[in-house]
């Protein structure tokens, strides 16, 4: 039973978060075909099977995707997804499912994750770049039923089984196998309501150890995307441009969210700064979705943008996925302006805070506060709270944090709140700032060291491009910091520069004893460094 307090709360929030999305557009006058059309979709299939079929009814001729191989009106793309979904259940697929997805930014992608929805599966979203090994034990591990991918992971997939086959999403040659001789079936109408609504599972970035799987439930409230659009003005009918790898979690739910909004989604298998910033002009695009080494890049690329482009049409550039920090952040706001909107969540929490362009301002190292419907509480050793402005371990509680990973374990909870694994601390405003990893923290000669602290420090050096600092063991100090820095284009850096720029600003035990000098950072495809491969 929940208490009387509690539930208060949730009507004052679900009523707010009406009110944010009838402002956004995601719910205003249609229709009444429409609108019963709507209500019925998302009653069979959720949100993953429903939202595509929902937007179709209310704007079937508006264009839902834009990719290399032109566009897709909103009524082509359900009937595609209709008629592979049909496809897929005559073949043996039923509700509960595992279908897997290998593939790049494409329509192909879309299909089968909205094919896979009305069919009621438990959908597995593969990062492309695992190698076969890792590939293979993720799909034993996920259950793997049905597997799409594109036609270059074809020696990947060769030894990953799939009861119910394996199709080509991005396919160089035609075939049965394809998504596109799927999609060209004539039977494209409704289909049954599934046994079950399908689920999501998300793996984890793995950059420190193997990929976990994250299921997340559908939601079954407003608050998630009222609260959301209660900070970042999205409008319905606009153009979206979406750049991170939609096998992530932020490019997923930007995707999932803009088709249920009728957005048009501009999406492009491989990331270049000087094209999207064409394609920003060219297509007027309003939101753009980055991770922040993309948005470095971009800047990197064409340091004053708004000089030789028009992006006048631009209201939002979201950002998340790895952090921000203050000197990229001062950088994009003096290159494109009060357009930054900066999230702060993980795979297994979801979102949990959200810097506004206004905040960012006042403060761009913070991650802003939190979004409505979440709680938010930094945490001492002890399980309680901290006082304001002290470091200590970043619990969050909201409506969509996971369930648990697939191979049984979980994150650590306390009072309903779950760990994000990081730490931090909020200042007077309610702002907060990560502060590192809780698993990143080292002991040298007594003193506790976050090593994302000194990063932070060395990111705003003119001459460094991008630095990663970690914690080894060190026989005399039990461990000591170490820092791999890529130093900036005709930047003339030596060790001791780098140890005299973090001495200079801050105490003397944070100063890394070894720096090793990169051409590059390794990196996932969502931009985050994979310290594993760092020693």
């Amino acid at each position: 039973m929940m208490e009387p307090a509690v539930l208060m709360r949730r009507l004052i929030d679900e009523g707010v978060a009406l009110r944010e999305c009838v402002r956004a557009g995601l719910i205003g006058p249609m229709p009444l075909s429409a609108a019963a059309a709507t209500v019925t979709s998302m009653a069979k299939f959720g949100m993953i099977g429903g939202a595509l079929s929902a937007s179709a009814a209310r704007g079937p001729d508006r264009i839902a995707v834009i990719d290399e191989l032109g566009t897709l009106t909103y009524a082509e793309l359900d009937g595609d997804t209709n008629a592979i979904a049909h496809r897929w259940r005559a073949e043996g697929l039923r509700a509960g499912a595992s279908v897997a997805i290998m593939a790049r930014n494409h329509r192909g992608f879309l299909m089968a994750l909205f094919a896979a929805g009305k069919c009621g599966a438990r959908i597995v979203l593969l990062n492309h770049d695992f190698a076969g090994p890792q590939l293979r034990e993720v799909a034993e591990r996920e259950g793997v039923d049905l597997l799409v991918y594109d036609e270059e992971y074809a020696a990947a997939v060769r030894e990953v089984s799939a009861a119910h086959g394996k199709w080509r999403a991005w396919a160089d040659t035609p075939g049965d196998d394809t998504l596109a001789a799927a999609a060209a079936d004539p039977i494209r109408g409704p289909l049954p309501r599934p046994a079950v609504q399908a689920k999501l599972v998300v793996l984890t970035s793995g950059t420190t150890g193997t990929p976990k799987g994250a299921p997340r439930p559908d939601p079954r409230s407003l608050t998630p995307m009222g609260g959301l659009f209660g900070k970042v003005p999205y409008r319905s009918g606009e153009v979206i441009e979406i750049c991170p790898p939609l096998f992530h979690a932020l490019g997923l739910n930007q995707a999932v969210l803009a088709i249920a909004m009728g957005m048009t989604v501009v999406i492009r298998r491989r990331f270049d700064p000087l094209v999207t910033l064409a394609s920003i002009a060219r297509h007027r695009v309003t939101t753009l979705i980055l991770v922040p080494v993309m948005l470095q890049r971009m800047l990197d690329a064409e340091p004053n943008p708004r000089e030789r482009h028009d992006l006048s049409a631009l209201r939002i550039i979201f950002l998340a996925g790895s952090q921000l920090g203050a000197p990229l952040c001062t950088r994009a706001l003096d290159a494109f302006g009060p357009v930054l909107y900066n999230l702060y969540g993980s795979t297994e929490c979801f979102y949990a805070t959200l810097a506004t362009p206004d905040e960012l301002t006042a403060e761009p190292g913070c991650v802003g506060t939190a979004v409505r419907g979440v709680r938010l509480e930094i945490l001492g050793p002890d399980d309680q709270p901290v006082p304001t402005g002290v470091t200590g371990r970043i619990f969050i509680a909201n409506q969509l944090q996971f369930e648990g990973y697939t191979g049984g374990a979980t994150k650590q909870r306390v009072r309903g709140l779950m760990s994000s694994g990081d730490v931090g601390h909020v200042d007077a405003t309610g702002r907060l700032f990560i502060d590192g990893r809780d698993d990143d923290m080292i002991v040298s000669g007594g003193e506790n060291v976050f090593p994302g602290e000194v990063e932070e420090t060395l990111a705003a050096h003119p001459g460094i491009e991008e630095v990663a600092v970690l914690g080894v063991a060190d026989p005399e100090f039990g461990h000591r910091l170490k820092a791999f820095v890529v130093a900036r284009a005709g930047a003339q850096l030596t060790e001791d520069d780098v140890k005299s720029y973090v001495r200079a600003t801050l105490a003397r035990f944070k100063v890394p004893r070894e720096v090793v000098f990169l051409d590059e950072l390794p990196r996932n495809p969502t931009g985050k460094v994979l310290k594993r491969q760092l020693s």
